[in-house]
């Protein structure tokens, strides 16, 4: 037993040698799991089995055979309910959508939006997404990765919460092919600025809008019913685009 006692040779009781500490890694998400709609477990019944991706770690996902095709994907980390996430692979059939999310009710609302919009460009993960840029993805395999609106953790006890941190940046690095793009958004200022100072210290990536500045509003990014919100209450939206070099 951990932290007992054993017999040396000498018949002399000896504490034991203490099993190293086992430190759960932070999360950037605390899940909630709040209760499915019936049309969200019909979802995950009949659905899940087309679009949801059951991946295993320790292992590495093949992309070309997830999506039946070769096509260029893009990543977004955290869809929420996965509305701007099918708005986005709908306007865009000719590149692949990899969405994750953690919460069994957005992921449920993704899949009746890809039935209901008829995506086949469309897949859906319910993963943490550190776990899979670290070791589920080949090098060089996305042609982006997006990051909406995660959570700004403002508390600053919580800020090693904050999912954008200097090893983030490392993992996109890997997964991103040259060229690539990392494009973040978020309405909490602070936030922003935090984001920009860890992305431009990094080697791998350049600032598309230039040293210290962020990024004009793309229209390629729906806005969300969320933005909508904080827009009439005077939040300032900030875009992040950083090139993979």
């Amino acid at each position: 037993m951990s932290g007992g006692t054993e017999t040396s040779k000498d018949g002399d009781l000896q504490p034991a040698p203490r099993e190293p500490r086992r430190h759960r890694p932070i999360r950037s998400f605390v899940l909630r799991e709040g209760r499915l709609t019936a049309g969200q477990q019909r979802a995950f019944a009949e659905l899940w089995p087309r679009f949801g991706c059951d991946w295993q770690p320790g292992s590495v996902l093949d992309l070309p055979a997830l999506f039946g095709n070769h096509r260029q994907v893009l990543l977004e980390i955290g869809f929420g309910n996965g509305e701007t996430f099918a708005q986005m692979a709908e306007a865009d059939p000719a590149r692949n959508y990899l969405g994750l999310e953690v919460h069994r009710p957005g992921v449920g609302h993704l899949l009746l939006e890809i039935e209901r919009r008829g995506l086949d460009n469309a897949r859906v993960m319910r993963q943490d997404a550190i776990e899979l840029l670290s070791a589920g993805l080949a090098p060089a395999s996305l042609a982006g990765v997006h990051l909406f609106f995660p959570d700004p953790w403002p508390k600053k006890r919580h800020h090693k919460r904050r999912i954008v941190q200097p090893a983030l940046a490392v993992l996109l690095a890997r997964v991103i092919r040259p060229g690539g793009v990392f494009h973040a958004a978020t309405d909490w200022t602070p936030y922003a600025e935090h984001m920009l100072q860890v992305l431009e210290a990094s080697p791998d990536f350049r600032n598309a809008s230039g040293a210290g500045s962020f990024a004009e509003r793309s229209p390629h990014r729906p806005m969300t019913k969320f933005e909508q919100r904080g827009t009439r209450l005077g939040h300032s939206v900030h875009d992040l685009i950083f090139v993979r070099r």
